[in-house]
């Protein structure tokens, strides 16, 4: 484990060769459907009350959520992934129907095609690049998800469940009064909630 540097930068520099150092395949496969078993037992359906589910498609070493939102498909919930807009903005979701074609967007990120509806997640499954056990959230320095969720909870209550590998955690992430934090940490090895 061991502490960030409190510099962001350097900090998801360190983060970011943690998780990229994770490329054993079966290791990484075994982790998605943990994830997914983790996330299963949320009970997300019951909370998003037949509501939307927001994920995203993996980029580079992220841990692979796909499995995750398929279970949650299958069990009712719609499904949505995100569309990245310029730097700055929040994030618009496009409903995912896994059969539909895809479009390459922004960072060269899979996503649905501009015939898909916008749509409003109700829960979010977020990437990260190192969590801490405060909830705190180190993601990619953009503010996309930040702001996305802090635009989301200004319309009602948001579920946020960071991502990610059990070896992303650090004792402490820097966090500045703009990021928002978990609802839930969810790894291959266990599901940390906050707050309420």
């Amino acid at each position: 484990m061991g502490t960030l540097p409190l510099d962001k930068t350097a900090a998801r520099a360190e983060a970011r060769a943690v998780r990229d150092a994770l490329t054993d395949p079966t290791l990484r496969a075994d982790a998605a459907r943990a994830v997914r078993d983790r996330v299963a037992a949320l009970g997300i359906p019951e909370i998003v009350q037949g509501g939307c589910v927001g994920g995203y498609w993996p980029l580079g070493s992220e841990l692979d959520v796909r499995p995750a939102m398929l279970h949650l498909r299958q069990t009712g919930c719609a499904l949505a992934l995100p569309v990245s807009g310029p730097r700055g903005t929040a994030l618009t979701f496009r409903d995912w129907d896994p059969d539909a074609p895809m479009a390459t967007g922004r960072y060269g990120i899979q996503e649905p095609g501009a015939d898909r509806p916008v749509v409003q997640p109700r829960a979010l499954l977020v990437p990260l690049l190192a969590f801490d056990r405060r909830g705190g959230r180190l993601g990619y320095g953009a503010g996309y998800y930040d702001r996305t969720l802090a635009a989301l909870r200004a319309g009602g209550p948001v579920l946020a469940v960071g991502v990610a590998f059990a070896a992303q955690e650090r004792d402490a992430v820097p966090c500045d009064a703009h990021d928002e934090p978990m609802d839930w940490i969810v790894t291959e090895r266990e599901t940390l909630r906050f707050g309420g």
